[in-house]
């Protein structure tokens, strides 16, 4: 790995990244075992229902991430076969509360009982922060929804929160600091007492500064990807109802101020999602591991939450998160001219920059390639790449330098977003300036056009010199190719709806043989059509898609 590499990577972390590094590095007190704080009575019943799909399947089997696994002894919570993510699902306790969580309350009990048997305090994937976290705020949803915690699950309770405490992972931040903020705030309402109240303190002030930085102001969360956008709605709507349990803890205001919060994401979510209510692959997204949109709605519609669908707009522009949204039915086109996201948190970005999703006739026709595994290797590597969205790639490089599982170097920035409305048409058009690090300084620039049931695709690149260029468009799998020679491509949809794709400025598609990542562990062969071509700059291409009649 170059040195030039870690220099690009490493330029833009903040100073309290490198202390949190390096705070967690040194020796970390021992985990406090005092007896546990005195419990806190709730004021109501945890308001909201419990959605999210069950993930123990029998007792002592569990089901994550479309892989099933036994835990048949102590050592299966940290086993070294098991992907990292699966074990931190395991860790999680999610299970509490999903659906049809009563009939398997027996299980969870002995579940819970295991846990503190078999984690002893500090040791092993359970104490690390992120699933400390998730697991305390699922204890105390569970034991605040008519379930009850025994006496040695509340003192586990109070042993993990003073463990978390000391570790709160400031090197991460983002997505990470705002979940254990959100675990310090759940247990200093559980509990009484001036050390309950100063985890409270602290996760409220943290929440403060996170919320106002990480929810920017047209709603969508800062890392730019839609599936943890709604993980940290759902953070707050759980804030929200925990707040109702515990009414004269929190005041009014901190309530309001969190209404108004989810009320903008869930318009950022509406916007980001395509016709079918689901949500849109851009940077690391999936289906099955956050809330689905509906399922986040009818937590907002059990917390009496009012949320508007925004009206419809021929473009929308997402200004301070990037991305544009053209509907003119039957077509809905999401377009990326967003940052890969914050310079200093970029783990979950994929070098999409320009990429774009459509939909025609609420079928999802061309999308990005989703998320199947968080591990570092050739399949991270790939689904990450520019090559594996609906975009340009440059001399076989990507957009953005994307490396090991979670790490970016140099990366993409757009500029010149222009959007137009002019004759029926509805265009938008961005460039980015990933490719000027190449010799020629090439940079990408990308117009989309949405006319009468058309859609019009045009991509130059400026620059200096000779390069080979690549345009990718990956169909959904439920689409079907045909190629018509000398006519383009004929593209079926489900349901009898026939498009044509054609090349434009003398560009020739080629099909090739796709994969389509809807799920972890889950990869569904497609089709995919490509452009090449090499040249002296500036070159362009183009493609229209329109309904055949």
């Amino acid at each position: 790995m170059s040195l030039a590499r870690y220099y690009y990577t490493l330029r833009h972390l903040k100073l309290r990244q490198f202390l949190g590094k390096l705070r967690l590095a040194l020796p970390g007190p021992r985990p406090d075992v005092f007896p546990a704080p005195r419990r806190k009575r709730p004021s109501a019943v945890f308001p909201l229902p419990p959605l999210r799909e069950g993930s123990l399947v029998r007792e002592g089997v569990f089901r994550f991430l479309n892989v099933e696994r036994p835990l048949s002894d102590a050592a299966g919570w940290n086993d070294p076969k098991a992907d990292r993510l699966w074990l931190y699902n395991l860790h999680y306790f999610d299970d509490l509360n999903a659906a049809g969580r009563g009939r398997r309350r027996a299980w969870h009990e002995r579940l819970i009982a295991r846990w503190i048997t078999e984690n002893p305090p500090g040791f092993g994937a359970g104490w690390e922060p992120y699933p400390l976290s998730l697991r305390i705020v699922n204890w105390i949803k569970w034991a605040c929804s008519g379930f009850s915690l025994s006496d040695a699950a509340v003192h586990s309770l109070a042993v993990q929160t003073r463990y978390l405490r000391g570790r709160l992972e400031y090197h991460l931040l983002g997505n990470h600091l705002l979940a254990n903020a959100k675990a310090l705030v759940f247990a200093g309402l559980f509990f009484d007492g001036d050390e309950p109240g100063e985890w409270l303190a602290a996760g409220l002030g943290i929440l403060e500064g996170e919320l106002a930085e990480q929810v920017l102001p047209d709603g969508g969360h800062f890392e730019r990807s839609p599936m943890y956008h709604s993980i940290v709605l759902e953070d707050v709507l759980d804030l929200l109802a925990i707040g109702r349990c515990f009414a004269s803890a929190v005041s009014p205001s901190l309530l309001e101020r969190w209404t108004g919060i989810a009320r903008e994401m869930f318009k950022w979510l509406a916007a980001m999602s395509h016709p079918d209510g689901e949500i849109s692959f851009f940077n690391d997204a999936a289906f099955g591991i956050a809330l689905t949109p509906w399922r986040l709605r009818s937590c907002a519609d059990s917390l009496g939450l009012e949320v508007a669908v925004p009206p419809k707009s021929e473009i929308l522009r997402l200004g301070p998160s990037g991305y544009l949204r053209i509907e003119r039915d039957p077509v809905v086109v999401i377009f990326d001219a967003a940052l890969v996201g914050p310079d200093y948190i970029p783990g979950h970005a994929h070098a999409d920059t320009l990429s774009f999703e459509i939909s025609w006739n609420a079928q999802r026709v061309l999308t990005n390639s989703g998320t199947s595994t968080y591990v570092a290797g050739p399949r991270r590597a790939w689904e990450r790449s520019t090559a594996a969205h609906n975009a340009v790639e440059v001399d076989a490089q990507n957009s953005s330098e994307v490396w090991s599982a979670f790490r970016v170097a140099r990366r993409a920035y757009p500029f010149d977003v222009q959007i137009e409305r002019a004759d029926g048409v509805f265009r938008a058009a961005c460039s980015h300036d990933g490719y000027r690090r190449l010799k020629g300084a090439p940079v990408h620039r990308r117009a989309v056009e949405v006319r009468e049931n058309a859609l019009h695709v045009n991509d130059t690149i400026s620059g200096r010199g000779v390069h080979r260029a690549a345009g990718y468009f990956h169909f959904h799998p439920g689409v079907r190719l045909e190629e018509q020679p000398s006519q383009g491509w004929t593209v079926h949809l489900p349901g009898g709806t026939r498009l044509r794709l054609i090349g434009k400025n003398g560009v020739r598609l080629k099909r090739e043989e796709g994969s389509y990542a809807p799920e972890f562990s889950k990869s569904i062969a497609r089709p995919v059509l490509v452009w090449r071509m090499e040249g002296s700059l500036p070159m362009s291409a183009g493609i229209e898609i329109f309904e055949e009649r």
